[in-house]
Formats: C-alpha cells, sequence, structure tokens
C-alpha cells in the first residue's frame, strides 16, 4: 500500500461492508420496532372501536370507524376510574418523596462515611434484592394489620420511607464520583454532614434522582400485588385494581382497553419527557467503588 492510501483511509471495500452492516442494523431494528409496537397499536384500536369490531377475526389493522364513546363508559359508569387516577397519584408523589429521601440519606453514609462493616453492611443491603416480596407478604400483612393500616394508604407508603435496596445501590454509585474535595471543603467551612448532603450532593446528583423518581413512579403506577393485598376498600383501590375489577365483570374487550390505554398513557408520556434525565441517570451511576 502506497503512501498516499494510508493518508486518504480505509480501501473503498471496507466503507461498503460497514455501510451495508448499518443498512442491516436499520432494517433489523426497526421490524423489531414494529413487532413490539404493534400490540400497542391493537390495543388503542380496539379501544377506539365499535362494539361489533371489538371482536373481528381477522383483525382490521387500518380502521373503517372510531369512536371515542368507549371512553366515558368505562372510565365513568362502570367503574370510578377518576378515584382510581387520584388515589395512584397520591400513592406515587408519597413513595417518590419517600424513596428520594431516605434512599439518598443511606447512599451518602455508604458513599461518604468510613466504619467498620460498611462493605460488609452494603453487601447485605444488596442481598435483600434477592427476597422477592410475596415472601414478604405475610409477614408484613400481618404487621400491618396489628397497626390498623389495612385500608389505608400506609401501607403502601410508609416502607419507601425506609429505603429501597436498588435505588441506595443506584445512588451511591452517584454520590462517589462527586470530588471529594468539594465534601472536603464545605467540611471546612464548617458545613454539616446534612448540610452537605442537601446543598452538595442532591443538587450534583439530579440526573440519578430523576432516575431514581421515574422508577418509583412506574413501580408504584403498575403495583398490583401489594394493593391488591393492603387496599381492599373499594375507596382507596389503584388503577391497576380498577383494571382487574374491570376484567372481572365480563366487560367488553372495546372497554377494557379504552381503561388500559387511559392507564398506560401516563406512563409513556413520563417515558417521552423525560428519557434524557433517565438515560443520564443511569449512565453517571458507573461502577466505581
Amino acid at each position: 500500500m502506497s503512501a498516499s492510501d494510508a493518508v486518504t483511509g480505509p480501501p473503498r471495500s471496507s466503507l461498503r461492508r460497514e455501510r451495508s452492516f448499518d443498512v442491516v442494523a436499520v432494517v433489523v431494528l426497526a421490524a423489531a420496532t414494529l413487532v413490539m409496537l404493534l400490540p400497542v397499536y391493537l390495543m388503542t384500536l380496539t379501544s377506539l372501536s365499535p362494539a361489533e369490531r371489538a371482536f373481528a377475526y381477522p383483525p382490521n389493522l387500518l380502521p373503517t370507524s372510531l369512536t371515542l364513546a368507549n371512553y366515558p363508559e368505562a372510565l365513568f359508569r362502570l367503574l370510578p376510574f377518576p378515584l382510581y387516577l387520584r388515589n395512584t397519584a397520591i400513592i406515587a408523589a408519597l413513595v417518590i418523596v419517600g424513596d428520594l429521601l431516605s434512599c439518598s440519606l443511606v447512599a451518602y453514609g455508604f458513599a461518604r462515611f468510613r466504619f467498620p462493616g460498611r462493605d460488609a453492611l452494603f453487601v447485605v443491603l444488596l442481598s435483600t434484592l434477592m427476597v422477592p416480596l410475596i415472601v414478604r407478604l405475610v409477614p408484613l400483612f400481618v404487621l400491618f394489620q396489628k397497626l390498623g393500616w389495612i385500608n389505608t394508604f400506609l401501607p403502601v407508603v410508609v416502607p419507601a420511607f425506609f429505603g429501597t435496596p436498588l435505588y441506595i445501590f443506584l445512588m451511591r454509585q452517584s454520590f462517589l464520583t462527586i470530588p471529594s474535595e468539594l465534601i472536603d471543603a464545605a467540611r471546612l467551612d464548617g458545613a454539616s454532614e446534612i448540610g452537605i448532603w442537601w446543598r452538595i450532593m442532591l443538587p450534583l446528583s439530579k440526573p440519578v434522582l430523576a432516575a431514581v423518581a421515574i422508577f418509583t413512579l412506574q413501580n408504584t403506577w403498575n403495583d398490583f400485588l401489594g394493593p391488591l393485598v393492603f387496599l381492599q376498600k373499594n375507596e382507596v383501590r389503584t388503577v391497576m385494581l380498577g383494571l382487574y375489577g374491570l376484567m372481572g365483570m365480563f366487560a367488553d374487550w372495546h372497554l377494557v382497553m379504552a381503561a388500559v390505554v387511559t392507564t398506560v398513557a401516563p406512563m409513556v408520556a413520563l417515558f417521552l419527557l423525560f428519557q434524557k434525565f433517565f438515560v443520564k441517570g443511569l449512565a453517571v451511576t458507573g461502577l466505581k467503588g
């Protein structure tokens, strides 16, 4: 190969192979995206279809007649979905506040304090991720029943104020990326540990805080097992219990799909609005320490 070839870069055959690979990758990803979006499209189409078209076979992928009448009938006549949406929003807001406060405090302790047995205690904390919720449901139900918390928001809200291991791990990894010089300078200026946590650690960790908030909202919004066990009265039910009750009423599927679309739409909008913070929050956690 001559000196001029070395200067001009790789040969044209190599460039063609790279471009061909990019085209194939784009086609494969586009096909996979269409396959994943097809159920969402059919769900939305069914929610807008009249009753006689809900069970049409084969399904008509191109709608011929659409109606919005399914939504008020499913959300207001059959079940009080506005009440369920309000309950879920209240629970999600309280759980987000509890997780952000408790997990950030615990993560700050594991990231910046040095004490005997710190690493072993952190391993024990992470090991609790291996214990599924179903194993803890019976003792939790007995405990909350003794406290008189059943059929209140407390059983699904209070545990968040004692920390969630996964979120503690994510925040600890993010706190480890903050330069120690900032914390040492704040201590020399007389700042307390709570002040350092509030004025330095949290403002510099906004991406991971946003990611934890999104995770918490998604998990709380989609939680079914916890509310099913602890929230038995209709006045405190969540949207997932509402969907379960709607399906138990043997309602038509076009009405069920209308309720499902209403339940899923806030989560989709949330991700589209905050996907930048979501991705950045996971990226900055790293694996340091």
